[in-house]
């Protein structure tokens, strides 16, 4: 007999709602319903217009049940982000979106201030962190009419059941949870002011949040179905779906960001490793994952956007053929360079950053791809060189997840700089995570290793083997991108 569970996974762009079958053999996806996830900017400031996107998951969840009767929810997002809730439980504002920029250079004077900070949480340190947002709501609006603050996941978990919970991994992209305790770092918040009783009890990924709320079962006309809290945060769905037949890879969750990391025993919390803002996050049954965060198809999909508001549509298809065709002398950008973090002109910003450093100035749709194809390889590389020196180990492959495993130009670049094989899949690496965490909560999958054996079965992996390393072309971008900070 199928059984059936609903994971929802909502990206920084867009958002879909999976309806999961299985049948003691393989996992099958259907994605029932897809949504846009557009900020919302409003008297200078942006925000998630987190109302549609309540409509959007009433939506989902009525698609879905239409087709099959599923027994559970399952809901992961992108990290960081929260809403405030006031004392009547109401949301007090839409969501501000990480990209706000409000929090710019926060980071750096906390760390300052606080030199053990590293240290304590293991977080890698970057504005956007939750913690320098609330650093932020303390200085402009204070407390006082603060309740209780949700990350994304568990805000719309809490809409659905009126629970109110933190799952683990979410909570981990905070910088607030110790990095020895796994709970909230009591002491830090003492020491910024913020206060401990508006951050709620911290729950385990695979447990429950509930059931549906009487008001939303007679609103949708469901049953009482069960809200599990799945690794919140979409990483760590993703790094759970991975393939791996050793637990020495690397995993690359690979979207609107590029998640690159290994699964670790324990916290690294060198110095070496704070220098190189490696992070530590929490994966499912408290798995830890040493990763960095890097830039991801964001800067394809918004340069995209750019050549759209010119008239010019390219499919994602043509963009990569374009790329592939492209014949001129190669250039590259530093991807942590602030000036690409924001929507805007990207391609007009990529020509000036080369300019800037003297390079080979793209000039054509093609030129301007294929740099942030290879910008992006390089930096998989850097980043595998600074986990096996963290580490002390070698990771003889990489598993490309999510969007980018889609993605033939990137895989095979990807393999060509690292020089490891790449395998590439599954594409849907966060919604089998998502479901695979369900279905062990249900009990219809017993352990950890049978739901690797069974995403393996049910979903077609390409391997990538490496071509000759292009050191040449990489030390030239290493040379562009080092020396210009060097100088700046």
């Amino acid at each position: 007999m199928k059984r059936y569970v609903l994971a929802l996974d909502f990206g920084a762009s867009s958002g879909r709602a999976i309806l999961v079958s299985f049948d003691d053999i393989k996992i099958k996806l259907q994605e029932v319903y897809r949504f846009v996830n557009e900020p919302i900017e409003q008297n200078g400031k942006l925000y998630w217009d987190f109302p549609k996107l309540i409509i959007e998951l009433e939506t989902s969840l009525k698609k879905a049940y239409d087709i099959a009767p599923y027994e559970s929810i399952g809901i992961d997002t992108w990290g960081v982000d929260y809403g405030l809730l006031s004392e009547n439980g109401k949301l007090i504002e839409n969501p501000r979106h990480y990209r706000d920029t409000r929090t710019t250079g926060l980071a750096e004077k906390i760390s300052s201030a606080i030199p053990d900070l590293y240290a304590r949480t293991g977080t890698q340190i970057m504005d956007i962190n939750t913690l320098y947002q609330l650093l932020c709501q303390r200085d402009n609006v204070g407390f006082d009419d603060v309740q209780t603050m949700l990350l994304i996941p568990d805000l719309f978990a809490y809409y659905l059941t009126d629970t109110i919970s933190a799952e683990r991994s979410i909570a981990s992209t905070t910088q607030m949870l110790s990095a020895q305790s796994s709970n909230w770092d009591e002491k830090l918040l003492e020491q910024l002011h913020i206060p401990i009783r508006i951050l709620p009890p911290i729950c385990e990924s695979g447990t429950s949040k509930g059931v549906l709320s009487t008001k939303l079962q007679k609103k949708l006309g469901l049953p009482p179905i069960s809200v599990t809290a799945v690794c919140g945060h979409d990483t760590q769905c993703a790094a759970f779906a991975a393939p791996a037949q050793t637990n020495k890879h690397i995993f690359l969750s690979c979207g609107t960001w590029s998640l690159f990391g290994t699964e670790c025993a324990t916290p690294i919390l060198t110095n070496q490793a704070k220098n190189l803002a490696l992070s530590n996050e929490i994966g499912y049954e408290k798995t830890v994952t040493f990763l960095k965060n890097i830039i991801g198809l964001w800067l394809i999909q918004e340069t995209r956007r750019e050549y759209q508001r010119r008239g010019q549509n390219y499919s994602f298809a043509e963009i990569e053929e374009l790329a592939v065709r492209n014949q001129s002398t190669p250039c590259a950008i530093d991807l942590d360079d602030m000036r690409f973090a924001t929507p805007g002109n990207i391609p007009e910003r990529i020509q000036d950053y080369c300019r800037e450093t003297g390079q080979p100035i793209p000039e054509t749709v093609g030129a301007i791809f294929r740099c942030i194809y290879e910008s992006l390889a390089m930096k998989y590389r850097i980043a595998l060189e600074e986990i096996e020196a963290c580490t002390d180990e070698t990771y003889p492959i990489i598993h490309i997840l999510g969007g980018g495993a889609k993605d033939r130009l990137l895989c095979q670049l990807t393999a060509d700089f690292c020089q490891r094989p790449v395998t590439a899949g599954p594409i849907e690496a966060t919604a089998y995570g998502n479901a695979a965490i369900q279905l062990l909560s249900i009990g219809a999958i017993k352990t950890i290793s049978a739901v690797h054996e069974t995403i393996a079965a049910s979903e077609k992996i390409i391997t990538y083997t490496p071509k000759k390393f292009p050191s040449i072309r990489y030390r030239m971008f290493q040379y562009f991108i080092h020396s210009r900070k060097n100088n700046s």
